[in-house]
């Protein structure tokens, strides 16, 4: 989860990056390549992830200098990531489609000793069963730790159509975890 803290030491390194300062450029990408990975890989295929975080930061330093932290920088930078993609899926849309799913991993953090295979499984099937948008409002919100008005921000939509989804998401897996135990 990403404190306020952190966010304002974040948005303190993206502005004296783009001043030229290139030791808070490498601490700024140092703060913020996990988030953007996990964006990307969440929003498209792990496979491409890589790729996709690599031209977020290309777009971004391109713009860095013209960044005036009217929003935070990690809100910034993850719009930029969400634009990437969206380029990304119209581009391929042209191609054969792959097949592989979204891996829940790379987006939960894989480093708890709690995280178990057969969670993970049953993580990943709850999730493909929940509505595009809201999951997407759903991990921003909850598993990447942005507030509501950064993730609104990154979707392009208002606010309260953030909470509704993230709302709607919480209900939507409740209610699939609860018809498993039933059937169980």
């Amino acid at each position: 989860m990403n404190s306020r803290g952190d966010d304002d030491e974040v948005t303190r390194l993206a502005l004296a990056a783009g001043r030229g300062d290139r030791a808070a450029l490498d601490q700024f990408i140092k703060a913020t390549q996990r988030d953007v990975w996990r964006t990307v890989a969440y929003l498209d295929e792990p496979g491409s992830a890589d790729d996709l975080t690599q031209e977020t930061y290309l777009r971004a330093l391109g713009s860095l200098s013209r960044f005036r932290g009217r929003s935070t920088a990690r809100t910034w930078l993850l719009s930029i990531a969400r634009r990437v993609v969206v380029d990304h899926i119209r581009r391929k849309q042209c191609r054969p489609r792959s097949s592989a799913a979204i891996e829940p991993e790379t987006v939960i953090d894989m480093h708890q000793p709690t995280a178990r295979f057969e969670d993970i499984v049953e993580i990943r099937m709850l999730l493909d069963g929940v509505d595009p948008d809201r999951r997407e409002a759903l991990l921003l919100t909850q598993v990447l730790g942005l507030s509501y008005a950064e993730a609104a921000e990154i979707c392009g939509c208002p606010v309260g159509t953030i909470r509704s989804r993230v709302a709607r998401a919480r209900d939507d897996l409740l209610r699939a975890g609860n018809q498993d135990q039933s059937a169980g």
